[in-house]
């Protein structure tokens, strides 16, 4: 792999574990500060919405070919994070409150990781 391409690799994941590490933190100071489940949308929504739609950029990488993964299995299981936080998360204000919110985006920071 070409230099250029492991900086670029670096890069990106370094910017989306910090983007994945600050809204955590913001879901966990909501989380103390009302000890309630109910306001992970609100404090965190938008940036989980960001980073989940620029992590299509994860699908780009394999039809590149900079990784090894390929295409199929990256867009299959980017198209259902991204589905149900924009097009059901976002889109239905009742279930932006519900407490299964804070534990998805508690799931999808914790699936980032690998």
């Amino acid at each position: 792999m070409p230099a250029f391409s492991k900086l670029y690799l670096f890069a990106y994941n370094s910017l989306q574990a910090f983007g994945w590490a600050v809204s955590l933190f913001a879901i966990l100071i909501n989380f103390f500060s009302t000890h309630s489940l109910d306001g992970a949308y609100a404090s965190a929504g938008d940036l989980i919405c960001l980073l989940q739609t620029v992590s299509f950029l994860e699908v780009i990488h394999g039809a590149l070919g900079i990784v090894p993964s390929g295409v199929l299995f990256p867009f299959m299981q980017w198209g259902g994070r991204t589905h149900f936080v924009l097009a059901i998360v976002r889109q239905i204000v009742e279930v932006q409150e519900l407490p299964s919110v804070f534990i998805t985006f508690s799931c999808l920071e914790h699936r980032r990781g690998n």
